[in-house]
Order: C-alpha cells, then sequence, then structure tokens
C-alpha cells in the first residue's frame, strides 16, 4: 500500500507550537509529512531559508515521518513532486480561511489531484503567529510556552540577547 504523504506549507519564520500542534496531529493521519519552508522573496523574514529549516529539524528531532525541505515555484508542482496528495493547512480563526480558501480554490484549479485539508489550531494556539512571536520577543518579552526553547534561543540571538 503507498505512503499516505501530505505537504505543510509555510514560512515558519520561526516555527511555533502551534505549527508542531497541526505536524503532530497530521502525523495521526499521514504516513509522512513534509514541512515545505517556502522561499518568498517579497516577504522579509527574520531568519534565512536555510536557518529556519535547520531550525525545524533540529525542533523534530529524528522523527523519520516528518521530512523537512524548501520549495520554491507552484506549491501543487511541488506537492506532486514528493507523491504526496494533499496540502495541510492551519486555521486560527475565521479570518484565515477566506485566504486559505482562495489558494486552495486556485490550486484545484490548476490540478485536480491535490486536495487541501484545513486543520483547526488546538485552542491554546489560536492566537499564536510566528508575527506574534517576533514582535514579542523583539520588545524582550515573554515567548515561553510559544516556541521551543531552541527557538526563543535562537530569537534571543537574533536580537543581540
Amino acid at each position: 500500500m503507498p505512503l499516505k504523504i501530505a505537504v505543510y506549507p509555510g514560512s515558519f519564520d520561526p516555527i511555533t507550537y502551534g505549527h508542531l500542534d497541526i505536524i503532530e496531529r497530521g502525523l495521526k493521519i499521514f504516513d509522512k509529512i513534509v514541512v515545505a519552508v517556502a522561499k518568498n522573496s517579497e516577504k522579509s523574514s527574520l531568519f534565512t531559508t536555510d536557518e529556519r529549516i535547520a531550525l525545524i529539524r533540529e525542533v523534530l528531532g529524528d522523527n523519520d515521518r516528518a521530512k523537512v525541505d524548501t520549495f520554491n515555484g507552484l506549491l501543487v508542482d511541488y506537492v506532486r513532486a514528493q507523491g504526496a496528495t494533499v496540502i495541510i493547512r492551519g486555521l486560527r480563526a475565521v479570518s484565515d480561511f477566506e485566504y486559505e480558501f482562495q489558494l486552495a480554490q486556485m490550486n484545484r484549479s490548476i490540478t485536480q489531484d491535490v486536495e487541501t485539508l484545513f486543520m483547526m489550531t488546538s485552542v491554546p494556539y489560536s492566537y499564536l503567529s510566528s508575527s506574534i512571536v517576533k514582535e514579542v520577543s523583539s520588545l524582550n518579552g515573554p515567548i515561553e510556552g510559544l516556541v521551543p526553547p531552541i527557538i526563543k534561543k535562537a530569537l534571543d540571538a537574533k536580537f543581540n540577547r
């Protein structure tokens, strides 16, 4: 029986416990998840693509069911190249839905072979975003409980603490 593979794309700048919650829950559904770090030249990132990949790999540890990679170009092309048929997207609130719905519909118009699975974020992470974490961290606010310790350490280094 072929593996059920899903791709979980995002900027992950940085990865948070909300992202990790989606990965952990996704692994209960899929045999393998590819965490696909998007290279987005239009977005100003705090961490380079290579730094984000290294941090995610360190956080995920030796989990052979979670692969970390990067992609450029059309997501659906990348998904098919990975042998996957599903894109996982996390939703925090209704406000996320409209944008995510548009992306899912566009992907579906490009190919019928790839589905989008929306997963609601667990309640403790419903407000959490990488942007909020970066802002709070930049102001030397507390981010324990929002990101793993290795991410906090990397943020402290970025903000010269």
